[in-house]
């Protein structure tokens, strides 16, 4: 157990006497009864298998912060680094600022924040290995670092950024809520290194001595609908009407007239200047979900037309199965597809861990994801093996495959496009998000069936004029789903205005070219069906248009998206300054807090050695795990 000295300051010492029974969204603040079967268990801390002694110790507890008393010090950073054993660039706990007003009427509100340890933490529901779990002591949501395999979906859907994937380690790791401390009766280190004795903590809803507020939410503080965190505020001085983030998020935060919150809103800090920037956007983290998704709903969309004409449900397809182009089709759909699925695993930090992917079927639509396009692919390619048979048998497989792909096709699209619905992530929510991913499939799907059909002489007038008028219907929606979403996202004026701002301001050239490309490929597309043309020039011409307004789109998608989080500071969690870090080489000292991007290289022999450690009991585990529902 963790070892209390002897001169404990009274500050450091957890003092809750008494507590509610119900906290402000409705749910009790008892995690369990004493009837409970997890009632008196040990946490085993460092294998200890002594018990707490605490008495509130199957309460939720939360942090208290005092906006009114903190100096941005910095000592709570600190004090949690050194307990964690962080390195330079992670940090469990932030402290960033808002800023309003001119001199002499200049405010700064400095806010510290750690993870939440939510009442309905989305950071556990979203988590494929299932590494996290909401303990009923204290109400503390941990998370196993040996169980992730670095996915970082968790820091996707957080609205606080309380997650850290760490790019050397190749895993998350998060706040603990220092629950050792708390076993013995002492308060998280970050609160007990607080110079200003502004953090606080205990019991939820408990509002500590000397203060008079107990707010749920303060300037530049994420919504808190989304997973109801355990953190309480007090500000109470008087702040100007707009509180300005000094990092490069363009956004502010406004309050409506009539006194009430605070809500984000578009600050166009950059300007209006349009730019290309084509390196950043080529250049994103996120390339091989680019590759990923685009190669997998274009297979899913060929892998559909192939069924169409293989079970004789379109004319125009059906002599395609018998021709010297069918093999060859089936065969480059299953290598565009290992390519996606190869880029997607190696993007994540633990590779050799891929397996684990699937151990939440019950919460996470990344495993559910996983699942679906697993049994796509599965389907794909006994579709295929089968297709190299003659007789009845042959027949009966190949399309008991094919029915098993198509229904992998339907799950894994469904959840790919579901992953992304994420309220703390709104440029993404939003149903254009569904509406683009089946327009790649409706483009590129027929892109690639219309190259392997005239590179072996089978394209005839109605294939051509069906699979233009596919391009074209995909196109179409594409075009319809961004005039909506532009819209929208203006309207709404939150973080996905801020998106929206940058795409016309820093990506405004690739933006527009997109946009182009997609009229020119819709005109040109209904052109080919209007003339009946099955030339190899109309229809290139046509794949170079699509193809580049995907790239560019999903391209796009990714790098622009600004999720709910705190405000940094000119330093720390700033993007400009990780960037600027990057471009002039500060990133090549630890001090300053930044690192390269990329992630853990796999490492066969950690591999090697993972397999040769690993005991038939635990592997039985592991099966065990992925098929459970608990």
């Amino acid at each position: 157990m963790y070892q209390i000295r002897d001169n404990e300051p009274d500050y450091a010492l957890l003092n809750d006497k008494d507590s509610q029974e119900i906290n402000r969204y409705g749910l009790r603040i008892d995690t369990v009864s004493e009837g409970d079967a997890l009632y008196g268990s040990s946490l085993n801390i460092n294998n200890d298998a002594e018990v707490g002694d605490n008495p509130n110790r199957y309460k939720q507890h939360g942090f208290f912060f005092n906006a009114d008393n903190c100096i941005a010090c910095h000592a709570c950073e600190a004090a949690c680094s050194e307990k964690n054993d962080n390195p330079a660039h992670i940090a469990f706990r932030s402290v960033g600022f808002v800023e309003g007003g001119t001199y002499p009427d200049y405010q700064r509100l400095n806010i510290s924040m750690a993870c939440n340890h939510c009442d309905d933490p989305v950071c556990l529901k979203g988590c494929p290995t299932r590494a996290y779990t909401k303990f009923a002591e204290y109400g503390a949501v941990l998370q196993d670092p040996d169980i992730c395999f670095g996915c970082g979906y968790c820091t996707w859907v957080c609205p606080y950024n309380a997650p850290q994937l760490d790019p050397v380690a190749g895993t998350v790791s998060k706040c603990n809520m220092c629950v050792d401390r708390l076993e013995v009766g002492l308060k998280p280190s970050c609160v007990a290194a607080c110079l200003g004795n502004a953090l606080d903590f205990g019991v939820i809803e408990n509002i500590p001595e000397g203060r008079s507020q107990a707010n749920s939410e303060i300037p530049g503080f994420p919504r808190t609908d989304i997973t109801h965190p355990n953190i309480r505020f007090q500000q109470t001085r008087t702040t100007q009407r707009d509180m300005k983030r000094v990092d490069s998020t363009a956004l502010k935060y406004h309050r409506s007239k009539n006194g009430g919150d605070f809500q984000p809103a578009v600050d166009p800090k950059h300007g209006f200047k349009r730019e290309w920037n084509l390196k950043k956007l080529l250049g994103s983290h996120e390339n091989a979900h680019i590759a990923f998704t685009l190669s997998a709903q274009a297979v899913m969309g060929a892998f559909v037309l192939l069924l169409a004409g293989s079970w004789g449900l379109v004319d125009s397809m059906a002599h395609f199965t018998d021709s010297n182009g069918y093999l060859p089709m089936l065969g480059l759909s299953l290598l565009i597809m290992g390519f996606g699925l190869f880029k997607l695993n190696m993007h994540l930090g633990k590779p050799h861990r891929f397996y684990r992917g699937f151990y939440n079927l019950r919460w996470s639509p990344v495993s559910r994801e996983i699942a679906g396009v697993s049994l796509f692919f599965t389907g794909l390619a006994g579709f295929a093996f089968f297709a190299l048979f003659t007789g009845g048998l042959a027949s009966l497989m190949s399309s008991l495959f094919g029915l098993l792909g198509l229904t992998g096709a339907v799950i894994g699209g469904y959840f790919m496009y579901k992953l992304y619905r994420i309220p703390a992530r709104p440029f993404w929510n939003h149903w254009h998000t569904g509406a683009s991913f089946l327009s790649t499939g409706l483009t590129l799907g027929p892109i690639l069936r219309s190259l392997v059909a005239l590179l072996f002489g089978t394209m005839s007038i109605e294939l051509a004029a069906v699979l233009a008028g596919l391009i074209a219907a995909g196109l179409l929606l594409e075009m319809f789903a961004l005039v909506f979403h532009a819209h929208d996202m203006k309207k709404n004026g939150d973080e996905g205005a801020a998106s929206h701002y940058e795409q016309i301001t820093t990506y405004a050239y690739p933006y527009w070219l997109r946009n182009i490309l997609l009229l020119a490929g819709f005109i040109l597309a209904a052109g080919i069906v209007l003339t009946s043309a099955t030339g190899p020039f109309v229809f290139g011409l046509l794949s170079i248009k699509v193809l580049s307004a995907a790239i560019i789109g999903r391209a796009l998608f990714y790098v622009l998206v600004i999720p709910t989080t705190m405000p940094g500071a000119f330093f720390w969690r700033n993007k400009g300054f990780v960037e600027h870090a990057r471009d002039t080489g500060l990133a090549d000292m630890p001090q300053v807090g930044v690192v390269y991007e990329g992630h853990h290289a796999f490492n066969m022999k950690e591999f090697l050695s993972t397999i040769r450690n690993t005991s038939v009991e635990e592997v039985l585990g592991q099966l065990r795990a992925i098929v459970s529902w608990k």
